[in-house]
């Protein structure tokens, strides 16, 4: 009988724990999911990794682990196992198709080429082209917009190396499609003289090829900012205005360094 009741406590014991580990893990592949996007907003890196390597196997294994410990209990939770499906399918197709831009064209910003003379407007309502910034080098960062953590980190990446570029006489030109206000906002943020410039309409990004259809989040709307977008883009042109760098990224999560961009204008300084 003591053996009977001994069994009988280590197995509901053993119930029990498989019922709450299965319960944590029903919870915990949302939860790290949540985590991912809130460190972008957070700590505001500029760049990650391709597929998240670490975090894609821990969400792999978690929602492996829930699938096991709900059939061996035979206890599965329909709703749950279907909100960690969508999870999994969701983080997959996130990293495979949301991120990326499969067919970049990249046949208007080719290196060596002669940089397009494309208008934009300043913040002061002028119109400037990039004919009038010959003469100088100039770094051109196409950017979504404030609304993306990536962008404002690399913007701000760029500020702390601002002193380099400039002693190497690179002009810094920031362009974005989203509205003048947004543009000013983040002008007041900058001490660095970056020149800051709008495209509006896309219509310069249609020219560069560079504009991306419904490139912004659903609901972005609703502070001011338009469904299309540009594709994160790099360019260096040299005083003639030709282009010695061209980071045409095909993953909006994937960006040059500025210790990239430095290299590029040392070398061009040997040559």
């Amino acid at each position: 009988m003591m053996v009977e009741l001994t069994f009988l406590v280590l197995n509901l014991r053993s119930l029990t724990t498989n019922a709450s580990l299965q319960t944590g893990l029903s919870v915990a592949l949302p939860v790290l999911i949540l985590m991912v996007f809130a460190k972008f907003f957070i700590f505001k890196s500029p760049r990650t990794s391709v597929n998240f390597p670490l975090v894609s196997t821990v969400l792999g294994l978690i929602f492996v682990g829930y699938l096991a410990l709900s059939l061996l209990s035979q206890q599965v939770d329909s709703n749950a196992l279907i909100y960690n499906a969508i999870g999994i399918i969701g983080w997959v197709v996130y990293l495979k198709w949301y991120s990326v831009f499969p067919d970049r064209d990249g046949s208007v910003l080719k290196l060596n080429s002669q940089f397009p003379n494309v208008s934009f407007l300043s913040t002061n309502g002028e119109l400037v082209s990039t004919d009038e910034f010959k003469g100088s080098k100039v770094l051109y960062i196409f950017y979504r917009g404030n609304w993306c953590p990536l962008c404002m980190a690399q913007i701000k990446e760029i500020a702390d190396q601002y002193q380099a570029l400039a002693d190497r006489g690179v002009k810094i030109a920031l362009v974005s499609p989203q509205p003048q206000r947004h543009t000013k906002s983040l002008a007041k943020k900058f001490d660095v003289p970056f020149i800051f410039l709008t495209d509006t309409d896309h219509q310069s990004a249609k020219q560069l090829k560079i504009f991306q259809e419904a490139g912004t989040p659903l609901g972005m709307e609703v502070f001011g900012y338009e469904s299309d977008s540009v594709m994160p883009t790099v360019i260096i042109t040299d005083e003639e205005g030709k282009i010695i760098f061209a980071d045409l990224t095909d993953n909006y999560r994937v960006r040059p360094e500025p210790a990239t961009f430095l290299k590029v204008l040392d070398e061009l300084e040997v040559a």
